[in-house]
């Protein structure tokens, strides 16, 4: 059976989500903006729904929007925001290791005449407060910071930077928390935050079903017309079965948060002193402020596309980093921020573990993706050794076993050719 570590672009459905979905799925199958029996049973459902998904975020049910995913959430949160905000002022902050679904939708609001002012993080990928805080102006509407990081696992510390954010009147603060809620206690209360996002799928709930938490009060601007539905805020027929196999997955989600975490990070810990015995390899991503379950590295020299090929054809699924753009050849924007130079940012590797890993997946992993990352090395060594053999050039000193292999292997070839 395939090893799967790869819980940070999808998890698997879980049982209690999908059995709180069937019946939404058959006999209770109404629109639930219907006024007949098969409506009503849906519009309960709904209802319902929303009550524990804002029950298990601190939430009031008025206050859950529910959206086709975190792309869409993140999209309605910072372009409903930015939107509703425009005649009071055009610039929104935002850092330069957002998820895709925030840092692409602010470039496109850029070309409406929105200012963007994209912050610096460190080498963790962290971003500093006092650098939100100075990037304010009288024109600043929007500032958009996302929980936990979904490619290196760095959390950022939102509820210091909302503390600065409200020294001043009128901005909007938005998180998106779709790598966090499973595994991060998402009070958006604590948090201090007027926009929040989570998708179903990264806590076990079924995919194609997000939500977008918006504080009573704050000003947003719904960005699909059509119908009433979501209190106006976003218009289409409602997934029930979506939304009610989510509120199930996360209620579950956060029961399990501190037992979940501490194992987690009981099997990171045991994974990653494992890989970084590998020669040149890195971790990356902060030491302590991360979630439990991921695991990153870089390493240098090596491609993170061949690394997660031969991982897979060993039976272990990861990837480089975000799903969004693990089949281009483009460098991570994260690991690029965090100043990693494009040769080291090429070798990424993530390891996203989830509540169903065991230890002895963890164990057999460890040993799989040791062995790959050193045979990978040692491949790439001999590469360049027969390279430079082959133009007559030096070797490196970190080449010379491998060019030796090499000359043994080409005389042993000749002489048998010979023979």
């Amino acid at each position: 059976m395939p090893i799967y570590l790869d819980n940070a672009a999808t998890t698997p459905l879980r049982r209690e989500a999908l059995e709180a979905m069937l019946p939404y799925l058959t006999e209770q199958f109404g629109n639930a903006s219907s006024l007949h029996t098969f409506g009503r049973r849906a519009r309960a459902g709904l209802d319902e729904a929303h009550e524990r998904v804002a029950r298990a975020l601190g939430a009031t049910p008025r206050e859950i929007v529910f959206t086709s995913g975190g792309t869409e959430a993140n999209n309605l949160a910072v372009k409903g925001a930015a939107w509703a905000g425009k005649a009071r002022g055009h610039r929104i902050i935002t850092t330069a290791v957002e998820h895709h679904s925030v840092g692409h939708t602010v470039r496109y609001l850029e070309k409406f005449g929105f200012e963007i002012v994209e912050l610096p993080v460190d080498r963790y990928g962290r971003v500093d407060p006092d650098d939100v805080e100075a990037a304010i102006t009288p024109k600043t509407i929007l500032v958009s910071v996302m929980l936990a990081n979904n490619e290196v696992g760095t959390i950022q510390p939102i509820a210091e930077i909302a503390a600065r954010v409200r020294r001043y009147k009128g901005i909007v603060l938005h998180t998106d928390a779709v790598q966090a809620a499973p595994y991060l206690a998402v009070d958006v209360n604590a948090l201090d935050v007027d926009l929040l996002t989570v998708a179903a799928h990264k806590f076990e709930g079924p995919k194609g079903v997000g939500a977008l938490y918006v504080r009573h009060g704050t000003n947003m601007l719904a960005q699909q017309q059509g119908g009433a539905q979501e209190r106006y805020r976003r218009a289409g027929t409602e997934d029930v079965a979506g939304a009610v196999g989510m509120a199930a997955a996360l209620e579950l989600a956060v029961a399990e948060q501190a037992q979940t975490g501490a194992r987690l990070r009981e099997l990171r810990e045991f994974l990653t002193s494992a890989v970084r015995t590998v020669d040149g390899v890195q971790e990356t991503g902060h030491p302590t402020d991360r979630l439990p379950g991921l695991a990153s590295f870089v390493a240098p020299g090596l491609h993170g596309g061949d690394l997660t090929m031969a991982l897979d054809l060993a039976g272990l699924a990861c990837s480089t980093g975000s799903a969004c753009v693990s089949g281009s050849n483009e460098v991570s924007h994260v690991l690029s921020a965090m100043r990693y130079p494009d040769e080291e940012a090429r070798g990424a590797l993530r390891l996203s573990l989830g509540r169903t890993t065991t230890a002895a997946e963890i164990a057999e992993a460890a040993d799989l993706v040791v062995r790959t990352l050193t045979q990978q090395r040692d491949s790439s060594a001999r590469l360049k050794a027969q390279l430079a053999v082959a133009l007559g050039r030096p070797v490196a000193p970190a080449d010379a076993s491998a060019t030796a292999s090499v000359v043994a292997t080409d005389t042993a070839v000749a002489e048998a050719s010979a023979g």
